[in-house]
């Protein structure tokens, strides 16, 4: 068994994968092995991947590519299934199972309980971090993945790179051209669409 920490218990339902650091001794050994995930009863993969700081909570960490921005890179990096398991309407959907239709808050308190009903939680704690809210109505913001439209910024950074750097442009003062470098250099994709109130903005 592996200990994970979690702040949204609700989200587990749609883990595809429980990461580790490489270089975590505890956990080399069940690198490339499964574990059956509760509630769902479904196997998912132990991954190794750098991001996770082994010495942060357990060292283990649940992997919900389709409601952590972090997870979602994550579970590109390691070709994971995006389970989206809380909808547009903050209810959980069909791919929560029986929790389909529950309210995530309401959701969280059952897999709290039924996880202590089965003896599989270790603890719940208080704990302090940044929760994202709404800037309207203030609720709490839930993370999921949607369709986007974007613009490949690489093609267009590439140009705005070279005449920097062949000098065709200057930059005054000059320790401003390793700030602008740095940043076209790493640039990603622009999204373009968002969804707010009206819908999309662009085009």
């Amino acid at each position: 068994a592996i200990i994970v920490a979690t702040t949204r218990p609700e989200t587990m339902l749609g883990d595809t994968a429980v990461a580790v650091n490489p270089a975590d001794e505890r956990y080399r050994k069940l690198i490339g092995k499964t574990v059956l995930l509760p509630i769902m009863n479904r196997p998912i993969p132990v991954i190794a991947d750098e991001y996770v700081d082994m010495d942060f909570g357990t060292g283990a960490v649940k992997i919900t590519p389709a409601h952590d921005p972090n997870d979602f890179e994550m579970g590109l990096r390691h070709q994971l299934p995006k389970i989206a398991v809380i909808g547009e309407d903050g209810r959980m959907t069909a791919a929560a199972g029986k929790y389909a239709g529950q309210d995530r808050l309401e959701c969280r308190k059952g897999i709290i309980a039924e996880l202590e009903a089965a003896g599989l939680l270790e603890k719940t704690e208080t704990h302090v971090h940044n929760v994202g809210h709404c800037y309207r109505c203030d609720s709490s913001v839930e993370p999921l993945i949607s369709k986007q439209w974007f613009v490949k910024m690489e093609p267009l950074a590439k140009p705005a790179i070279d005449i920097v750097k062949n000098g065709a442009v200057e930059f005054i003062p000059e320790r401003f051209t390793k700030i602008y470098l740095n940043w076209m250099e790493n640039i990603r994709d622009w999204c373009i669409s968002r969804q707010l109130w009206w819908g999309h903005r662009i085009p």
